[in-house]
């Protein structure tokens, strides 16, 4: 909005030339989502506890647990405001990656938000049908893909596939681009949720992810430093910086309310947009693969599921003491503090790794 409206009276108020800088913008609309989950912060958590979006302690869930019983949920409301509401004052309106991820990410917000009100206002025990999820994240999904391969701002580069520490692209995807985007996206939108089980969590790796990709972001998007780092150059991808950084802000306005004890959790409102728009970035500036790096703690979170339903299938018994991999720690009698700021740890070392790639090629 700022750029739309005030960037075009730069050549009678050089002052605001200023908008048009990315990382002028980016900066500001770190500092506006933060300030947004402070201020509408506590009237949301207030008004879901008003409602009854108390979680509820599910069986065989560690001991830990007990505690958090009613704490309200569906606090990714307050992400998406902050995330969508910096990114409407912040970003350019007119840019049609900032305007294909903030409706997605919105797709992808309602529903969790459809899921989390059956649960938690409606008392649904299951929410949303497993299938009906799987099937609109699917169709959400799609329609990015599709818009990606077929839309305006398609490149030579958009079905190549990049491999990290190699400069060249190992094959060109093809029509095949369409159903592995669908997979990233569906891969990230669950990734996220399946991590997001222990206070702050989820929303301290997405953090990490959100920094290291507004690096990224609008690296891809400067034809200098793109053609030096020898990675592909996405043209208008650099407007995709302010997205990230309102995204980082948004998830550090909530971790104030998110960190341990939690006064609220992000739901699948959250986890599943959160989700959703890290998969469509690593989509658009061709670092899917990437992702598998940067996102390495959302990897192991599914896979530690995956690997323990297979081996009871298979062998009758758990690899795990308990999937997602979080909670096999918490049975082994790790607190919660320890796992989560371990976990960070980890995810803040696969950001610095997926980093040096740049170089290391």
């Amino acid at each position: 909005m700022f750029y739309y409206f005030l960037y075009p009276l730069h050549t009678e108020f050089f002052a605001f030339n200023v908008f048009r800088y990315i990382t002028f913008r980016s900066v500001y609309a770190t500092v506006t989502a933060i300030l947004i989950c402070f201020i509408f912060g506590p009237p949301i958590i207030r008004k879901l506890k008003s409602i009854g979006t108390g979680e509820t302690v599910r069986d065989f869930t560690p001991e830990g647990h007990l505690k958090k019983a009613g704490t309200p949920s569906m606090g990714g409301i307050i992400i998406l405001l902050a995330m969508l509401s910096s990114i409407l004052m912040w970003g350019n309106p007119k840019d049609k990656y900032t305007v294909l991820i903030s409706i997605a990410t919105l797709g992808y917000g309602i529903i969790g938000f459809l899921d989390d009100y059956l649960k938690f206002v409606r008392k649904s025990s299951k929410g949303l049908h497993a299938r009906f999820k799987i099937i609109t994240q699917v169709m959400i999904s799609l329609l990015v893909a599709l818009y990606i391969y077929f839309g305006p701002n398609r490149t030579p580069e958009t079905t190549l596939l990049y491999l990290p520490f190699i400069t060249k692209p190992v094959v060109d995807l093809s029509y095949l681009y369409i159903p592995f985007a669908i997979l990233i996206l569906v891969s990230t939108t669950n990734g996220v949720n399946l991590t997001d089980g222990l206070d702050g969590l989820a929303t301290g790796l997405v953090i990490f992810l959100a920094a290291t990709y507004a690096g990224l972001c609008y690296l891809t998007g400067h034809v200098k430093m793109a053609s030096y780092l020898l990675i592909p150059y996405i043209p208008g991808s650099a407007e995709l910086t302010v997205f990230c950084m309102s995204l980082l802000g948004a998830g550090i306005g909530f971790l104030w309310f998110n960190a341990h004890p939690a006064e609220i959790f992000m739901g699948d409102t959250g986890s599943l947009s959160l989700g959703g728009s890290i998969g469509i970035i690593s989509l658009l500036i061709k670092k899917e693969i990437l992702l598998i790096i940067i996102g390495g703690i959302f990897v192991a979170e599914t896979l530690s599921v995956i690997l323990q339903i297979l081996w009871i299938k298979i062998f009758k018994k758990r690899l795990f003491r308990m999937a997602p991999l979080h909670h096999h720690f918490e049975m082994k009698g790790w607190s919660e503090s320890k796992i989560i700021v371990r976990f960070w740890i980890i995810g803040a070392m696969l950001a610095l790794v997926a980093l040096s790639t740049l170089k290391i090629r």
